[in-house]
């Protein structure tokens, strides 16, 4: 059974249109095919803090989201020079 992906407000408005074009599209092929099937399986947990959280590397970005029940809420995506 697939998850759901819900997208923050901030990552739609300030974190996707940083990101050239043809990243875009990559993060949004690797998001959609291994967060929409198995989230737990791919993405290394966080620590600290921010147990609870993992984070998905798709080239030089981090993808960071959360699973709740069936829903992988995505945080952020940030290039890696910004944190995470």
């Amino acid at each position: 059974m697939p998850y759901s992906l819900l997208y923050h407000p901030q990552v739609a408005r300030e974190d996707i249109p940083a990101i050239p074009r043809n990243l875009q599209h990559r993060l949004a092929r690797a998001i959609e095919g291994r967060l929409s099937t198995v989230p737990d399986r791919y993405g290394e947990p966080l620590r600290g803090p921010f147990h609870g959280y993992r984070k998905l590397r798709v080239g030089d970005y981090r993808v960071v989201y959360k699973i709740v029940r069936r829903e992988v809420w995505i945080l952020a995506i940030l290039h890696r020079k910004r944190g995470v």
